[in-house]
């Protein structure tokens, strides 16, 4: 395998707010394209990088597609919309070309002990070693982000044969010389519920996300993050896709997405 670079390039230093995306971002639709799980991270990334007040704790976060988020030079602001004791509202963007193509807000919690009442979780997921390795894609699979990861099946797969469950990894840092933390890990694998549970053939159909929520109970913990998708498709051109997310300590999230669903013919 080629050397894979990072997915960002900080072009003004650890602490500055631009950033060239790579190759590495690309999405499997478009070539000069990125795949939206890097792009929402590195919201991600924004908002938990500002000031801590007592809310610590990122416990949802949506992230809005403005339209085609290019490869290449990309701007990241961010702020606390709404600063409280215990419930902080937080907001960022990414530009690109002097247009904002991505809006995330989130709402960040104080932390509590509620560890004696703490309940709803779903299983645990087979753990990633016991999942089967992709090593190739179907023909149309674009190169880029999916080099970028590793996947590994539990259930389900190829994409296209939805619903499906699989584990990821990041094979390259979000940001040059900077370990990702567990939850930008997270918005990455979370966006990619579309391709893990999707029921269509890409060269057939075009089914893509115009948002991506993901709702957090736990904060998760380590590399590996497992995606148990499921794909409705309706009769007139909209699906959804929902997933329960999982680090190898559980489930510690849930995920929607809202598709556009279109003949590629």
């Amino acid at each position: 395998m080629t050397e894979l670079e990072p997915f960002y390039l900080p072009l003004d230093g650890p602490a500055g707010a631009r950033f060239h995306a790579t190759a590495s971002t690309t999405g499997p639709w478009f070539a000069d394209a990125q795949h939206v799980g890097p792009p929402s991270a590195l919201l991600a990334r924004a908002l938990e990088r500002l000031p801590d007040g007592p809310a610590v704790q990122l416990t949802r976060i949506t992230v809005e597609v403005l339209g085609p988020v290019p490869t290449g030079e990309v701007h990241v602001t961010a702020a606390v919309e709404r600063p409280g004791r215990s419930i902080e509202l937080v907001a960022a963007e990414m530009s690109a070309g002097g247009r904002p193509v991505l809006r995330a807000r989130g709402w960040r919690l104080a932390a509590g002990d509620t560890t004696t009442v703490a309940v709803g979780a779903a299983a645990p997921l087979p753990p990633p070693e016991r999942g089967t390795v992709q090593t190739s894609w179907a023909e149309g699979w674009l190169p880029g982000f999916i080099d970028a990861v590793e996947w590994r099946w539990v259930a389900g797969g190829p994409p296209g044969s939805g619903p499906g469950t699989a584990w990821l990894r990041q094979r390259v840092p979000l940001v040059a010389g900077e370990k990702p933390t567990a939850v930008q890990r997270l918005m990455v694998a979370a966006d990619c519920a579309n391709g893990v549970g999707a029921p269509l053939d890409l060269r057939d159909w075009l089914f893509v996300n115009t948002e991506l929520t993901v709702h957090l109970h736990r904060q998760p913990v380590g590399e590996w993050i497992g995606v148990d998708a499921t794909t409705a498709v309706g009769p007139t051109g909209a699906g959804t896709v929902s997933a329960l997310l999982h680090d190898e300590a559980g489930h510690t999230a849930r995920s929607t997405q809202a598709l556009i669903v279109r003949s590629r013919k």
